[in-house]
């Protein structure tokens, strides 16, 4: 059963996102640390709105797609250098889920 990763950067007071860090050094990172351990694909949503009229609850949302539950432990245990770069775009603690295509 395929498997996803979402990790998600909520916005906030004080909260700040480095989208060109982001988009040009860290997705690129994503793909050579998890890659080799079964990730299927990812695509990241840019938070532009929570709403009509509201602003965005968060700055982006990455999932990450691996083929079955193994590859997704695989990649989830490379992870050392991603959950270091963090600070390098972002002083947000990201959340995450994981869970199973419907």
């Amino acid at each position: 059963m395929a498997m996803t990763v979402q990790v998600i950067y909520p916005t906030g007071e004080g909260k700040t996102f480095d989208y060109d860090y982001y988009v040009e050094t860290h997705l690129p990172m994503v793909g050579k640390v998890m890659g080799p351990h079964g990730l299927a694909d990812a695509m990241v949503t840019k938070g532009l709105a929570g709403g009509p009229d509201a602003p965005p609850g968060y700055f982006a949302v990455a999932t990450l797609m691996f083929p079955d539950e193994a590859a997704m432990k695989a990649g989830l245990g490379a992870a050392g250098p991603l959950l270091e770069d963090i600070p390098n775009f972002t002083n947000v603690q990201p959340d995450m889920l994981i869970g199973t295509t419907l």
